[in-house]
């Protein structure tokens, strides 16, 4: 099975996804973009078709609504998009942390490419960081990702990652995630994202605040049930012969996670609370949720149904505390 992650490189203790090539710190980008496998470009062509074969030989046409996009190094397809689509580079999402890395404090942490080079992102760490009741330590981070498959708009997510278990989760505030998302029908321009980005990183104390009150409030076990079985309801979404029998494997494990056995859920923050029962389930999203592999479970965790599935739970939570 060809992986999901070509390459990816890393700083620092190994990812909660366990992939990549390690690095020393402070690296230049230069590094970043060849041992996270971004030295490359996305390059592009008509679309032809053949027509009115005779033999092995026909009438080649091109069809000029549409373009072929290729990688440079390995001339590999990657999809076939609208001649409007305005392509990322996979150094440009490098790029943007050029100045946040040399001026701001921020440390590229990962980076690297999935589906062959269709999906691209960096994460880097914000200098953030606050700390719940028994030490629970929670990092902000932010998260820029791309594709060129029509399949995910250009995004920066501020992300929160808990040490105790990297767990991983993109800030909301008031049920509002603080993405900021560039469709491919508009050019790319880093230099407005960071502006609307200062907004959003500046809501890290009133996200964490709301944390603060999730580690406050005790939940009942009747409670916890209600919130895995809302939370965890539509974790096969269109597969209805089996999604009864998942959802109540998915909500006994996650249960064990909160009861105990997931990281970090004794600590005085997560133990029987409502900021534990949210860790549980952004635990067995990156963790312990059934996946081919941890090539799939990143792309799901960061950008499919296992980002749905921790959204929920944000919103499920902050529900308790309202």
């Amino acid at each position: 099975m060809a992986h999901l992650i070509e390459q990816m490189a890393y700083v620092g203790a190994t990812p909660w996804h366990g992939l990549g090539n390690q690095l020393s710190p402070k690296q230049p980008l230069e590094v970043w973009q060849q041992e996270a496998g971004m030295n490359w470009q996305i390059q592009e062509s008509p679309v032809h078709y053949m027509a009115d074969a005779v033999g092995h030989l026909g009438t080649i046409h091109s069809f000029p609504e549409q373009k072929v996009l290729y990688r440079s190094d390995s001339k590999e397809a990657l999809s076939v998009v609208s001649k409007r689509y305005q392509v990322v580079q996979p150094r440009e999402v490098l790029e943007f942390y050029r100045d946040l890395t040399e001026r701001s404090g921020y440390e590229l942490e990962t980076a690297g490419v999935l589906k062959g080079g269709r999906k691209l992102w960096a994460l880097a760490r914000t200098g953030q960081s606050a700390a719940l009741k028994g030490n629970d330590v929670v990092n902000g981070y932010l998260l820029l990702a791309t594709s060129c498959d029509g399949t995910l708009a250009t995004t920066a997510t501020p992300t929160t990652v808990r040490v105790v278990c990297n767990n991983t989760l993109s800030i909301a505030v008031n049920g509002a995630s603080q993405a900021i998302k560039v469709p491919h029908s508009t050019r790319f321009n880093p230099q407005a994202v960071k502006q609307q980005l200062g907004i959003a990183v500046s809501q890290w104390d009133d996200f964490m605040y709301r944390m603060r009150m999730l580690a406050e409030r005790k939940v009942q076990n009747h409670e916890a049930k209600d919130f895995l079985r809302n939370v965890l309801s539509e974790v096969q979404p269109g597969n209805p012969e089996r999604t009864g029998l998942s959802n109540e494997r998915a909500l006994t494990k996650v249960l064990s996670l909160y009861d105990g056995h997931g990281r970090g859920a004794e600590l005085e923050a997560a133990k029987g609370t409502a900021w534990g029962l949210l860790n549980s389930v952004t635990e067995y999203v990156d963790h312990e949720r059934r996946a081919r592999s941890n090539e799939y479970r990143i792309d799901t965790a960061w950008f499919g149904q296992g980002a749905v599935i921790k959204q929920r739970a944000l919103n499920t939570a902050l529900q308790l505390v309202a």
